[in-house]
């Protein structure tokens, strides 16, 4: 079910032939909605648009959403919603456990690549983006009826565990007494010593070489660093209310067994082909190949990004592909999801995206760093928020933060000014939701109960309802083009919205049935923040 001014526009189209392109009415006495069609239209027809505008209302069809239109100025026609329409459609969502959001008529399966930290190192900055946009487009598309499936593309394989295993032998160090911060400082140390020695170089290389060929000892080393890694990154999810559990995690090495194939799969139908020693795709627009096998006989990310997208095709049945990732890798995945559609590996049926963020920038506009000039952690970041205020109130604020710009934008930390409770903010958010919990626990202290919206009598009272009305609407445009800036716009005007209706509409101090009514409201409000909220992955407090 559309909004109602979704409702109201496609009437108003049907007849102009043109989009109405509504707006909301400058002064309350305009009515809610004003519409140029007809102006827009006289000029097309070279007629008088009064004419034209009283032609169009003419035709119009409005009655069970209107009150009559009126035709103004110079040819604007002013629409007005019926207060009885907008009460019980407003009455109707709050009855509805899904505060309004319908579910789509032909779900899919979604496959949403996010997180993805490596094995032996904390997560940082960017890992920061990618979970909180992941998370929220699972909680989105997962609310409008999609099957989701996270995919947590974690980096567990490569040369690096040649050196960390090695590095373990040489310190005759007990793994179990390693936590993910313990794990890496081994990685530095290992680090270090390679580049200085070259004979611990050359038994690193060797360490990789019995990793891929199964080695026991090397396999139990490698599985004990990923279970210490795995404890870590989880410690860092329940901190950030993300929903990624282990049963997510997809890891590079878990594509390897699939690798062979691809290539000669790729190599016998003339799609890849020897190039300097190096099996290579060369696909149309892009300057660089992808490559399938390196000179040395080694695989590397272009092949096993190949070869989850043709595993979440044929065996998770996906129908959209999700990449959260840096906005500097969209080469990276063009190329694979091109080589992919070459190889028929991802059907014209399927839908592969890459959603790219901008960078974490400091409060001085520079990417974020520590004052030594390395990489910040992600717990780091929640430390310097949580300085300002109680973890789940920081929590929004860092969340907010990162959805509320459009994705691809960089983004200025500021933890003192984004655990504002003022401004737009996410603690903004959720202190509007904590105030609508407060009145509603007033009122049935003194025993005032409420049922529906039966008065909208005050313009404050009615924009707030109009705009409740646009939530469930709102959030299908959030999954279908991945913008949740757009979610947090609406919240942030229904918390501003519900603010002017508070300060101009008494509601414990009303009477009788408007009191109820205004309560109702209020309840509809706090419904729907609160719904808004946990997409954004935020709890919604009772009291602040």
């Amino acid at each position: 079910m559309s909004s109602l001014p979704s409702q109201l526009s496609q009437r108003i189209e049907a007849v102009a032939g043109i989009d109405p392109e509504l707006r909301p009415a400058t002064k309350p006495q305009f009515g809610h909605f004003q519409t140029n069609v007809a102006l827009r239209l006289a000029k097309q027809e070279g007629a008088k648009p009064r004419e034209v505008a009283e032609r169009i209302v003419g035709q119009l069809d409005l009655a069970d959403l209107c009150e009559p239109p009126e035709v103004a100025g110079p040819g604007f026609i002013n629409l007005r919603i019926r207060s009885d329409v907008l009460g019980d459609t407003v009455t109707a969502q709050l009855a509805d456990p899904q505060a309004g959001i319908r579910r789509v008529a032909e779900p899919q399966r979604v496959v949403i690549d996010y997180s993805s930290p490596n094995v032996a190192k904390q997560m940082h900055v960017g890992h920061l983006r990618s979970t909180i946009i992941g998370d929220c487009f699972n909680r989105v598309l997962s609310a409008v009826g999609h099957d989701v499936i996270a995919q947590n593309h974690v980096g567990d394989w490569g040369r690096q565990f040649g050196m960390l295993i090695e590095q373990v032998l040489d310190e005759g160090l007990d793994l179990a007494s390693l936590d993910l911060a313990g794990a890496e400082e081994l990685y530095r140390r290992a680090n270090a010593h390679l580049e200085a020695d070259e004979s611990f170089a050359e038994r690193a290389r060797e360490r990789v070489v019995k990793l891929q060929s199964g080695d026991p000892a090397t396999r139990q080393a490698w599985r004990r660093l990923i279970e210490i890694s795995l404890a870590g990154f989880n410690r860092t999810y329940a901190r950030m209310n993300v929903l990624l559990t282990d049963a997510d995690v997809a890891g590079e090495s878990s594509y390897n067994a699939m690798l062979d194939a691809i290539a000669a799969d790729l190599e016998e139908r003339g799609i890849a082909r020897v190039d300097d020693g190096a099996l290579v795709v060369f696909a149309e627009g892009f300057d660089a190949p992808a490559i399938i096998r390196n000179s040395a006989g080694g695989y590397g990310y272009d092949v096993t990004d190949i070869a989850a997208i043709r595993y979440r095709v044929d065996e998770l049945e996906a129908r959209r592909l999700i990449y959260v990732t840096d906005a500097r890798q969209r080469r990276h995945f063009e190329l694979a999801f091109e080589v992919a559609r070459m190889a028929g590996y991802l059907p014209d049926g399927v839908v592969a995206e890459h959603a790219g963020f901008g960078m974490v920038l400091g409060p001085d506009g520079t990417p974020i760093k520590t004052r030594e000039g390395g990489t910040v952690t992600l717990d780091s970041l929640l430390d310097a928020a949580e300085e300002h205020a109680a973890p789940e109130i920081a929590l929004a604020a860092i969340k907010y933060a990162d959805l509320s710009n459009s994705l691809q934008k960089d983004y200025v930390f500021d933890a003192e000014r984004m655990t504002q409770t003022t401004g737009d903010t996410g603690p903004y958010l959720q202190y509007a939701h904590s105030r609508c919990a407060g009145i509603l626990r007033e009122a049935a202290a003194r025993g005032h109960d409420y049922q529906g919206i039966t008065v909208l009598a005050e313009p404050a009272e009615q924009q707030l309802a109009l705009w409740l009305t646009r939530f469930g609407e709102t959030v299908h445009v959030v999954a279908d083009d991945l913008t949740p800036h757009k979610l947090c716009t609406y919240l942030f005007e229904l918390a501003t919205l519900f603010s002017t209706f508070y300060e101009q509409c008494p509601v414990l101090k009303s009477e009788g049935e408007v009191r109820a009514s205004r309560l109702a409201l209020v309840a509809a409000t706090r419904q729907v923040l609160a719904a808004g909220l946990d997409l954004l992955g935020i709890v919604a407090p009772d009291r602040m």
